[in-house]
């Protein structure tokens, strides 16, 4: 009998208050579009410049890392344009709506997107400055 309520209060407790998924952990880049799309008239010869351009970019894994303490690591520059800061290692702030990217030293906040979608395994981020570059991450680890 006590291990039946045991259970059926584990069970209730899962079911009213839910684990929120996690960013911490390793992300994949798998789509991104920028607003170069927005900025020319799109016809067949713009379109299929566009395709060209986007396939001869980086062919490695473009791989991001948030981390528990709240340092990020990336393989290659996914998220942090600027070359002011270390492209390696940066400290980020996650509160389920947005992502700040902030400046070590200071704690400054540098960059910021807001999160589209966020679920255990998909990550959709749109930059604040500009709606029309979004990332689309999975997650791997």
């Amino acid at each position: 009998m006590l291990m039946k309520t045991l259970f059926l209060g584990i069970l209730l407790w899962i079911i009213i208050f839910p684990q929120d998924p996690s960013i911490v952990g390793k992300w994949q880049l798998v789509k991104q579009t920028s607003c170069i799309e927005d900025e020319i008239s799109m016809d067949e010869e713009s379109e299929a410049l566009i395709s060209d351009m986007k396939t001869r970019g980086k062919r490695t894994s473009q791989i991001i890392e948030f981390k528990d303490n709240n340092n990020a690591e990336e393989s290659t520059k996914i998220i942090n344009q600027r070359k002011s800061y270390n492209s390696k290692g940066m400290l980020y702030k996650f509160d389920g709506t947005s992502l700040y990217m902030l400046d070590k030293r200071s704690r400054t906040i540098i960059e910021t997107f807001v999160v589209e979608k966020f679920s255990s395994d998909s990550l959709i981020l749109s930059n604040s400055a500009r709606a029309c570059e979004t990332k689309v991450f999975i997650k791997i680890k």
